[in-house]
């Protein structure tokens, strides 16, 4: 699908979609649990279709009303086998490996090939040495054996998502665990989202050192009775509209949310001074909107950014080429991106999203500047489908095609 913008000025009221971090946590647990539970403001987002198909392949019943979902969980009941359809989405991959190690006796994992390009190289270090066995057939990703109980060493700086699929397994386990996150360690806020979303279903995780996590083996899940909070990764591509001209008024949000990616209100007014220095080594998933804004503002340097790699696309070579068609050459190293000053001009060529849906909104925060066109604008189910109706609402003069 082809979306083809004129130069727009946008205001008006939002409500932030429902944070996806926390839905995907809180389906985990309701699966897990040994009763009926319900979580409200639900997004039915690729990603958050991957997660619900995924717990009923586990056997939780999931019944839709509303905006609501009815979870009728499993507790700790075993499954001879189960498949694993995780779409494109994965985090769903990353969480549910260890589920379905601790509960079944074999399982597949079905996925994009981007998906599963992208790997789980850290499961199959620390749970190959434990028993467990992965191998693919024809794309896709076969898991056997028992998940034990013990102590797991997991480097921090590659995704938090492999932690957070620990604790969901973990407390299912006879016995005692223990999760050693080896420095440095990035996007710890998921961690804490995992962290909170488990105290909601009367798990509790210790912490007796930074990093250092106790799991009680033997645990129960409880259900859960709740609505998933508003979500500031999408938010913040209305934020960067907003420093360039917009005026969204979004509602929904908690200021004092454990989510790391609010930090992105006073990321963009750092970047409304020149010569800014920014590391998202925390915030990973702002790269796209960030060097988006700096390029329309003072430009800027950026740190941590080696993990935008191994997302949905490589987001720092793909904004960097995208950009290029604004005017604007970016530089990337390693582990840095660097914006240079001077602004954006309207692109001549169309844009591409490159199947992935952050850079998709990132680029329409500068079109909404300049105008132009961008294919493969579909990406934005994944997490955010009703994107370009709500800008539409809101003003952003958009033409939709199929493409």
């Amino acid at each position: 699908m082809i979306a083809k913008i004129k130069k727009s000025n946008l205001k008006g009221c939002l409500k932030a979609v429902p944070s996806k971090s926390f839905l995907h946590r809180m389906l985990i647990c309701a699966a897990l649990s040994e009763g009926r539970s319900r979580i409200g403001n639900v997004i039915k987002s690729e990603d958050i279709l991957a997660s619900i198909d995924c717990i009923r392949s586990l056997g939780a019943e999931v019944i839709e009303e509303g905006d609501s979902l009815m979870i009728r969980g499993i507790g700790r009941k075993m499954t001879e086998n189960a498949a694993f359809p995780c779409r494109e989405s994965g985090s769903t991959l990353r969480f549910f490996i260890p589920v379905a190690a601790a509960l079944c006796e074999k399982a597949t994992f079905t996925g994009s090939e981007r998906l599963m390009e992208r790997g789980i190289g850290i499961y199959e270090d620390a749970l190959g040495s434990k028993g467990i066995k992965f191998s693919k057939e024809k794309g896709d990703l076969n898991v056997e054996g028992k998940l034990i109980s013990g102590i797991y060493e997991i480097p921090g700086n590659i995704s938090s998502q492999y932690i957070t699929g620990l604790l969901f397994a973990l407390p299912l386990l006879g016995g005692d665990s223990e999760i050693r996150v080896l420095p440095p360690v990035e996007s710890r806020p998921y961690i804490d989202i995992t962290i909170s979303v488990l105290k909601l279903a009367g798990i509790e995780v210790e912490e007796p050192e930074r990093n250092r996590f106790l799991i009680k083996g033997n645990s129960s899940f409880r259900p859960l009775d709740t609505d998933a909070e508003g979500d500031w990764s999408n938010a913040a591509f209305l934020y960067a509209m907003n420093g360039l001209g917009a005026e969204i008024e979004v509602s929904g949000l908690n200021g004092s949310s454990v989510q790391g990616d609010r930090i992105c209100v006073e990321n963009f007014k750092k970047l409304d001074k020149p010569h800014e220095t920014i590391d998202i080594g925390g915030c990973i998933d702002l790269g796209p909107v960030l060097f988006a804004y700096a390029s329309a503002k003072n430009g800027g340097h950026f740190t941590g950014t080696e993990r935008l790699k191994i997302k949905e696309s490589d987001r720092a070579a793909v904004m960097a080429e995208e950009l290029l068609k604004f005017g604007v050459k970016a530089e990337i190293k390693e582990n840095e991106v660097i914006i240079p000053e001077g602004g954006v001009k309207a692109p001549t060529k169309r844009l591409d999203s490159h199947n992935d849906h952050r850079i998709v909104m990132a680029l329409t925060v500068l079109l909404m500047l300049t105008g132009g066109e961008i294919g493969g604008i579909e990406a934005v189910r994944k997490s955010y489908p009703g994107f370009f109706e709500d800008l539409r609402r809101i003003g952003l003069d958009v033409e939709i095609n199929e493409g």
